[in-house]
């Protein structure tokens, strides 16, 4: 068969199975899974999982399964399954077939009781406390179990007996028998089994006891036939049991093969389900859909493209090392592929009045919709009394200030070139309204002769036809650039929201919510509206730190 060219470590691996013909009795067909435990909402570490896994199945025509590893069931619910199959979607991808390791739980425990009949399980009084007391160090071996050697009828017995219902939790566990003085402390006598008398939201009370996910992830992925596990590098050193629990199973080759490669980790972010489930339950966001939540949905909330997420995976690329990828490296996805689809509008956050002198009437002007994609343009409004930012305007200007100041000239976009003769200030100081003067002959798109020269071009909202509209902006959570791996609550970033009042032209409020824009001079915003107010939702700023 003809093999497409390896682009990572990962396909090269699988080029040479196919090329030996390891897979040739099931017809060279590659099948891979995404596996997330449905505890939670998928953040942006999920999607380079699903970027390369879904990567596979579509560069070598093979299938893909999403499986929700469902074996926690005091953490696990429906609203998890849901957002992951919407945030799967979402991102534009396809799979197969949709299934659950709760599918196989009468299987997981027909395996396990092969494990006993095999004289590879046994059931072990211990406290979850004296397992861990008794497992040893990396230098040290641990130590057996005193009821390592039960017999292979009283272990089915207990076992079955764990599975009635007939001990509380904790109790019992049933535990694999490997090797207490293995060098890789996952091989001695991992739990296979646990009790948990919890209800399962799709088993309801049929069990009381529960597979760990050390055991059923890998029987599952046996199960289902997947020819290559593809997950993070902490995995590496659970390969061996991994591989330990598929043989002892019974299964024929080829087996499942699980192949490590480095998980995404971003500064500023956190990339924890855990962590993040503390900040939806403490208040401290709105929910996992939070415009600065990592999550899937926190970001398509916010406004950040599918694509712009994907192109960022490909950039960091499939690799086995550890690193670290700057946040800006994500901004700069997100900038490109809205600079380029973005539709071009006019907001000001800090408005202030202007007022032309010598202007009567009022008309439409031609304002570009998109520069990159040149599709055309659209009217504008304008009646000679407007408002502009506050930052385009300064009383005390610095050396090389290009944009309005008293006496000097600024070019309103897509109108006209304004000086500015006059100001008025209110009862503290501060600016209430700018006169100035226009120059009919500067009328953008004219090709009239103008001798007035403008330092700068600026953005503005007219005063008639503006909408008042609230602005969003927001920061990384975290305040410090470390990847954070432990918990987060002396290095939250109180002010990781900023609201601001200001003015915006008719059209955003007439378009669709959801839409992205670039606000001129001011940066990438998402359209919406909550209670008939209209709002304006940072996406990405205008600056590009990671470029330079």
């Amino acid at each position: 068969m003809q093999l497409p060219e390896a682009t990572n470590f990962i396909e090269q691996i699988i080029n040479e199975e196919l090329a030996a013909g390891k897979f040739e009795s099931r017809g060279n067909k590659i099948l891979v899974r995404f596996p997330p435990e449905p505890n939670g909402y998928l953040h942006i570490g999920h999607i380079k999982a699903m970027c390369i896994n879904f990567g596979v199945k579509e560069r070598y025509g093979g299938e893909l399964n999403l499986r929700m590893d469902d074996t926690n069931p005091a953490k696990e619910d429906y609203e998890y399954v849901n957002s992951i199959v919407e945030a799967v979607k979402w991102l534009g991808f396809e799979y197969d077939r949709l299934v659950f390791a709760s599918d196989y739980y009468d299987r997981l425990y027909e395996i396990a009781e092969k494990y006993i009949l095999d004289g590879n399980a046994y059931v072990c009084d211990l406290s979850a406390e004296e397992i861990t007391a008794t497992r040893g160090t990396l230098t040290e071996p641990g130590t057996p179990s005193p009821y390592r050697n039960r017999s292979v009828e009283e272990n089915l017995k207990l076992f079955r007996e764990m599975k009635a219902g007939k001990y509380p939790d904790g109790a019992r566990t049933l535990r694999a028998k490997i090797d207490m003085s293995s060098p890789n402390v996952n091989m001695r006598d991992p739990i296979i089994y646990r009790i948990a008398h919890v209800s399962h939201y799709r088993t309801g009370d049929k069990w009381c006891i529960y597979p760990m996910y050390d055991f059923a992830h890998p029987v599952s992925d046996a199960i289902e036939g997947i020819t290559h596990s593809l997950c993070s590098l902490e995995f590496e050193n659970h390969r061996p049991l991994y591989d330990w629990f598929i043989e002892k199973a019974g299964f024929p080759a080829p087996r499942p093969r699980q192949i490590e490669f480095a998980r995404l980790n971003i500064t500023n972010t956190l990339m924890s389900k855990r962590y993040l489930k503390k900040l939806v339950d403490e208040g401290f966001v709105r929910g996992w859909d939070d415009p600065r939540m990592p999550t899937i949905m926190g970001l398509k909330n916010r406004g950040v493209p599918p694509e712009a997420l994907k192109k960022f995976c490909a950039d960091v690329g499939v690799a086995k090392a550890y690193s670290i990828v700057n946040s800006a490296q994500l901004d700069s996805c997100v900038r490109d592929d809205l600079n380029e689809n973005a539709e071009r509008a006019m907001a000001v956050l800090n408005p202030i009045k202007l007022t032309i002198t010598n202007y009567t009437g009022e008309e439409e002007l031609d304002f570009e919709k998109n520069p990159v994609k040149n599709e055309g343009t659209r009217k504008v409004k304008f009646t000679g009394s407007v408002y502009i930012d506050g930052d385009d305007f300064s009383l005390d200007p610095p050396p090389k200030y290009k944009r309005l100041q008293k006496g000097g000239t600024v070019r309103l976009k897509a109108a006209y070139i304004v000086r500015c003769d006059d100001v008025v200030l209110d009862e503290n100081g501060e600016v209430k309204e700018l006169l100035c003067t226009y120059f009919p002959e500067s009328r953008s798109g004219s090709n009239l002769p103008c001798d007035i020269k403008a330092k700068g071009v600026i953005q503005w909202v007219d005063a008639k036809y503006g909408l008042d509209a609230e602005f969003r902006q927001y920061e990384p959570l975290l305040k410090d650039e470390e990847y954070p791996d432990q918990d987060y609550a002396e290095r939250l970033n109180l002010n990781s929201e900023k609201i601001f009042y200001g003015k915006a032209e008719p059209y955003l409020s007439a378009s669709e919510n959801g839409k992205p824009f670039q606000l001129m001079r001011t940066g990438y915003y998402k359209k919406s509206a909550e209670d008939g107010k209209l709002i304006l939702s940072e996406i990405v700023s205008l600056k590009d730190s990671y470029n330079k």
